[in-house]
């Protein structure tokens, strides 16, 4: 291989460590031809991508992309399977299938999610995680349980508890949920304008006041006008009764 091979290999490996969230890094040395084949057919029908790499070239891929790989860099001895899948769990449950009935391959390290499992003792932990959307899955099961379900959960297996408590960390909020744990805005106080007084013209006031005290009411006008006829007969009376005596002393004179 040339040295731009070299180089074009390990981009491309570069790449492979960027785009996969699930990475293994196995053992496979000893196999035969024929049981290598079977390993990889049995990783093909499982959705796994199985490359043997050279350790020189795959650590200088893995310094090349972010990620904690510092710590693996001392298990890139022997030979080296690259293992990736979609899925966390479904790698190991290959090597666990794979050696009912060979030794290998055994795990070195596996980068799940950003969390680094080292040691071939990881496998069976590895191959009981659960995809986000089971975990997610089972919180709503677990949220719409009785209390007492909720706690026995709690108490089972750490890794479970783990991963559930991950999950919960890295979900995202939902409107609704957002809308509750959002602070109320303070509400701004309105302060009342005073009303401004409006302004009477005196001298209206005045003509309205004298008007007023002008206007008679029919009542009174009736009243009046009535004390006015009683006045005039009176009067009449009066005089009839004057004109009356006159004409009398006439006469006796």
């Amino acid at each position: 291989m040339t040295r731009q091979e070299k180089d074009q290999f390990i981009d491309s490996i570069a790449e492979k460590l960027k785009a996969s969230k699930n990475l293994y890094l196995a053992d496979i040395s000893g196999l035969t031809v024929s049981d290598s084949n079977e390993l990889r057919r049995l990783c093909f029908n499982k959705g796994v991508e199985v490359q043997v790499v050279k350790n020189t070239l795959l650590r200088k891929a893995m310094e090349k992309v972010e990620g904690n790989y510092e710590e693996a860099y001392e298990l890139l001895v022997g030979n080296t399977a690259l293992m990736t899948s979609e899925s966390g769990s479904v790698p190991a449950k290959v090597i666990k299938e794979f050696r009912k009935k060979h030794d290998k391959p055994v795990l070195k390290a596996a980068f799940i999610e950003e969390s680094l499992y080292l040691g071939d003792e990881q496998v069976k932990e590895l191959a009981s995680l659960k995809s986000k959307d089971e975990l997610i899955g089972e919180i709503i099961g677990l949220l719409q349980s009785p209390a007492k379900n909720v706690i026995s959960a709690l108490q089972s297996g750490g890794s479970n508890l783990s991963g559930i408590l991950t999950t919960l960390s890295d979900r995202p909020e939902a409107p609704g949920e957002a809308a509750e744990t959002k602070e109320e805005a303070p509400v701004e106080e309105v302060k009342e304008e005073p009303v401004a007084e409006e302004k009477v013209d005196e001298s209206s006031a005045d003509d309205s006041t004298e008007e007023k005290a002008n206007e008679e009411t029919p009542t009174e006008k009736s009243a009046e006008e009535s004390k006015n006829v009683e006045d005039a007969d009176e009067s009449e009376s009066a005089d009839s009764e004057e004109g009356a005596d006159n004409a009398g002393e006439d006469k006796k004179e």
